[in-house]
């Protein structure tokens, strides 16, 4: 591993004491894991025991791998998954060392007792900015400080801007991690400054113009994402839209920050405003897309848009979106048509003259006739205009390429640290892999702009086979599908072909009949007698309509086209039913040096998505000298300071790349904007924040005991309850927020596996938990009805808690969109909206909810506006009532035998209860009765019936015999 730097040895000196609390906010890129990975390294010492918190599976395996690399081998960092079993795990707290530990399972561990809290070490949480009263981690602090007073807890976060909204979010995430010391490390910090300043790489910028298709495509974009912002602005101008800016507009958040902006009047507001916002996400796809993705794929997503954007109603075509109807819509409709191709099909006439004939003629005339590739219509001339930023990428390769034959003779005296290999760094995968096939098959003899033409061709004829494709399946009435980067079992450079009916032919066989094929519908195209006639249809008068109408007619055309040239030009491919791969293993073998042989640094060209803070050891690993960055990044920049300043003596050119005035540079420099207005107001908070004072929770839950009277014995007589209040919580709850809240309040949670009910408030009342997606899949199931139908056995007051989201609009019309959760005024049922497109749904749920109440006279149902408002509305029903057992809560529901009912085997219990005649009565003697599931597949009718009853046994019996179900 590199050496620290200064900055991190200062901050490290701040931060590792153990008998301190920090949280520790540092700027992107400025390697926040390598601090991490050397506290834990740190700490590791015989008898610790130190957790960390919040980690994805990605970061947990990387910071394990560091370690690795740092000498923490033995045993390192272990990570505790859903796969470890119980007593694994507390043989493994008991052991000691490193630990990522998930939170749900770590809040049970320490309910129940398997984790020793008051022997943890410490704690270090990840991703601190995600902190509120609602989260799990908020819970693991509290459990821990009411055992353990002396252990440390650190905290970290490089996402500043996620801690700006609201009020006072910092001073809100130190109440909830209980700390009072905040280390603020920003770019501009000037310890930072002096260190990363010391050596600077060679930095190259360059700013490339785009094409004036590609500019005027982008502007019309911005034309339609401001008058969609405008629209959605005069819709609600009584709420506060400061935020909603196009410069806003660039990032990913924008969507998040509009809805949150509008979940409070959501139910409300007509599918108009609500096609307004998803406007406003796809426009800003465009964006990028525009600048990413290579002409055709681009004018793909144009026409999926157009046709998912499109109902009928009262049988006449109308758009959604508003945008799209409007005549700037219409410039990047035909724009990126323009950049693909010009002209329109011609329908060609064939003649059936002799191949080698024409051959003569054209050898004894001396005839040279330019190639067009069967596949390609005639009337249809390709433009297939290259991204600027692939040219200004080649040339930068180039000279990269002479500056490293330039070194190579001064190093042959001397050798100097790195490698004279290029990295090159793109946004996402997909670039990545259009940026390697563009370098693979550039055409190097072209002129500038045209070096891509090869794999434009291809690319082209991929588009034209979709266009085909989606015809055809339109016609058979299949769905249609995305334009896929090749033609299905073509393409693959090491001969793998999809088996469609020729898997006996070599593929050296095919490609010669293919080439046969070629040579023989070129010639009769060129030769046709006749006069082609040009297609013309009439189209409808609006942009979006023309669009389509074109789209459509095209694709029309083009199966036409293909359809008459033949298997040859349009391999026919069935997208249902793709077979497996068949491969030549002497061909492989043969060209295994080719693909797969070890290539010296200086002819080695590496293209790379940002991987985060993993491109540190990326770079640590490769050592490069020659970095492009094909795409802006600000953190990248960052750690490529970082890795010059941690390399003394290595040169390091950087060669970042841009389009110019477009949303590309304004989302960087947006971006560096945004995070130092975050800092700035990170720092003043710390200046004027009054640092919390913590109570202590057990002297808390004492006076809250002592508080606790009952007034229901001898006449008012007062008596101190000994108890604290206790609610047994089921395990699969603690995913949400309400064990936490419940906490919180200080009443004792105990976790449990039931089997009736969510929660146990007192030994007469249960209580089944559902957020509105939850009941909807529930009552589409079946399955509320029999947890209903179970609680009103077993409990004499089974309840029903329906739990909206906290700052969601309160409605049930919104149902029918998952994502979507509702927030009620108060205790009471939410009241329908009529301005809402989903009217339908909420007449239909609350028709089910009436007919369960019918169904079990009991049941009370209880609307909860939010977690904190469920916590609240528990503490009053469980007020002067006696608390439950956790014994006699876990059997509930189970057979006395333990080994033979609910619970033990978890998964033959679920087949059963899907079996007709099966009930929750009834399963649990059924597995006392039988030793697994293939018993009962071998009883014969009469035994099914004795063991179910005659009605049930039958319908059984029947439904696995003959596989339907008897009515």
């Amino acid at each position: 591993m590199s050496s620290l730097l200064s900055f991190h040895k200062a901050i490290l000196e701040r931060i590792h004491d153990p008998s301190t609390n920090d949280l520790l906010v540092l700027a992107r890129g400025l390697g926040l894991r390598r601090t991490i990975c050397t506290l834990l390294k740190v700490y590791d010492t015989p008898g610790s025991t130190v957790l960390l918190v919040n980690a994805t599976p990605e970061e947990e395996f990387e910071i394990g791998e560091e370690l690795g690399i740092m000498g923490c081998r033995n045993p390192g960092l272990r990570v505790i998954g859903y796969e470890t079993g119980s007593k694994d795990r507390k043989a493994l707290y008991l052991s000691g060392g490193l630990f990522s530990v998930t939170s749900r399972i770590l809040v049970v561990d320490m309910l129940q007792g398997d984790m020793p809290t008051a022997r943890i070490t410490g704690i270090l949480v990840l991703h601190a900015e995600r902190v509120t009263p609602l989260v799990l981690e908020a819970f693991i602090v509290r459990l821990y400080r009411e055992k353990n007073k002396t252990g440390f807890l650190k905290a970290f976060t490089d996402q500043p801007e996620h801690i700006t909204s609201g009020m006072s979010p910092l001073k809100n995430i130190m109440k909830e991690l209980q700390l009072r010391n905040v280390h603020i490390y920003p770019r501009f910090q000037e310890d930072i400054k002096k260190c990363l300043e010391r050596r600077r790489a060679d930095v190259v910028e360059l700013s490339q113009n785009m094409s004036e298709p590609m500019a005027e495509i982008h502007h019309a974009i911005i034309q339609c994402m401001t008058a969609t912002l405008a629209e959605l602005k005069r819709s609600h101008s009584t709420l506060d839209l400061d935020d909603l800016t196009v410069e806003n507009a660039y990032f990913r958040s924008f969507d998040i920050v509009v809805r949150r902006q509008l979940d409070s009047v959501w139910h409300k507001i007509g599918p108009k405003t609500k096609q307004l916002v998803t406007d406003l996400g796809v426009l800003r796809r465009l964006l990028s897309y525009l600048l990413a993705y290579d002409p055709l794929q681009f004018h793909a997503y144009l026409e999926t848009l157009l046709a998912t954007g499109s109902v009928t109603v009262m049988g006449v075509k109308q758009n959604r979106s508003a945008w799209m109807i409007s005549d700037t819509a219409h410039l990047i409709f035909e724009g990126a048509r323009r950049r693909c191709y010009i002209g329109s099909v011609v329908a060609p006439v064939l003649r059936d003259d002799d191949d080698d004939a024409w051959a003569a003629l054209d050898e004894v005339a001396g005839e040279v006739r330019e190639a067009r590739p069967t596949w390609l219509p005639r009337g249809l001339e390709p433009v297939l205009e290259e991204l600027p930023k692939w040219s200004l990428l080649a040339e930068v390769l180039l000279e990269a390429e002479t500056e490293i034959l330039r070194m190579e003779t001064l190093e042959a005296q001397r050798k100097g640290p790195g490698s004279n290999l290029v990295l090159v760094m793109a946004s996402s995968t997909r670039t990545v892999k259009l940026i390697s096939e563009f370098l693979a098959t550039k055409d190097d003899a072209a002129t500038k702009g045209a070096q891509a033409r090869p794999m434009l061709m291809r690319r082209l004829r991929v588009y034209l086979w979709w266009k085909r494709a989606l015809a055809r399946r339109k016609q058979d009435g299949r769905p249609g599908f995305g334009m896929p980067d090749e033609v299905p079992g073509e393409g693959d450079p090491r001969g793998y072909t999809a088996t469609s009916g020729n898997s006996g032919v070599s593929e050296a066989l095919r490609k010669k009949d293919r080439e046969k094929a070629d040579r023989s519908a070129r010639r009769r195209r060129v030769r046709g007698g006749a006069p082609a006639a040009t297609i013309t249809r009439e189209q409808p008068s609006n942009s979006a309509g023309a669009a389509l109408g074109t789209i459509r007619a095209e694709a029309d055309d083009i199966a036409a086209f293909w359809d008459a040239q033949g298997d040859a030009a349009a391999p026919e491919v069935d997208l249902d039913n793709m077979g497996l791969l068949n491969f030549d293993a002497s061909e492989l073998e043969s060209e295994f040096d080719t693909h797969y042989g070890l290539l010296a640094p200086q002819q080695t060209v590496i293209v790379r998505a940002y991987g985060g803070d993993a491109d540190d050891r990326m770079l640590a690993d490769l050592r490069p000298r020659f970095i492009v960055m094909y795409e802006p990044n600000m953190d990248f920049v960052r750690r490529i300071e970082v890795y010059r300043s941690s390399h003394p003596g290595l040169n390091v050119r950087v060669y970042h790349m841009v389009y110019g005035n477009s949303c590309e540079e304004h989302r960087y420099l947006a971006g560096v904007r945004k995070e130092k207005d975050s800092f700035q107001r990170l720092i003043k908070e710390r200046g004027s924040m009054l640092l919390p004072i913590f109570e202590d929770r057990t002297d808390a839950r004492s006076e809250a005991l002592i508080q606790t009277i009952s007034t229901r014995i001898a006449g008012g007589r007062r008596e101190v309850r000994t108890e604290p209040a206790q609610v047994i919580v089921d395990m699969r709850e603690f995913r949400s927020a309400l064990p936490s809240l419940l906490h919180a309040s200080n009443i004792l949670v105990i976790p449990a596996t039931l089997t009736v009910g969510d929660y146990i408030l007192t030994p007469d009342i249960c209580v089944e938990r559902k957020s509105l997606p939850d009941l909807v899949s529930s009552f589409n199931s079946g399955r509320l009805y029999t947890q209903c139908e179970l609680m009103s056995v077993h409990y004499k007051h089974p309840v029903l808690l329906i739990e909206f989201e906290e700052d969601k609009a309160f409605s049930l019309e919104v149902v029918s969109q998952i994502k979507s959760h509702a927030k009620p005024v108060g205790k009471y049922p939410p009241k329908a909206s009529a301005s809402d497109d989903n009217a339908s749904a909420s007449p239909l749920l609350q028709s089910k909810l009436v007919l369960l109440l019918l169904s079990f006279p009991r049941l009370r149902i209880i609307w909860a506006s939010s977690p904190h408002e469920s916590a609240s509305i528990f503490g009053d029903l469980k007020a002067h009532m006696p608390e439950p057992d956790a014994r006699t809560a876990v059997a509930v529901g189970a057979e006395a035998d333990p080994e033979a009912g609910a619970g033990v085997n978890a998964a033959a219990e679920e087949l059963l209860r899907c079996l007709p005649g099966v009930s929750a009565k009834n399963v649990g003697y059924m597995a006392s009765k039988m030793s697994n599931v293939r018993a009962l597949c071998d009883m014969s009718k009469d035994e099914v019936q004795t063991l179910l009853g005659i009605e049930p046994g039958k319908a059984c019996w029947e439904f696995m015999h003959h596989g339907e179900r008897k009515k």
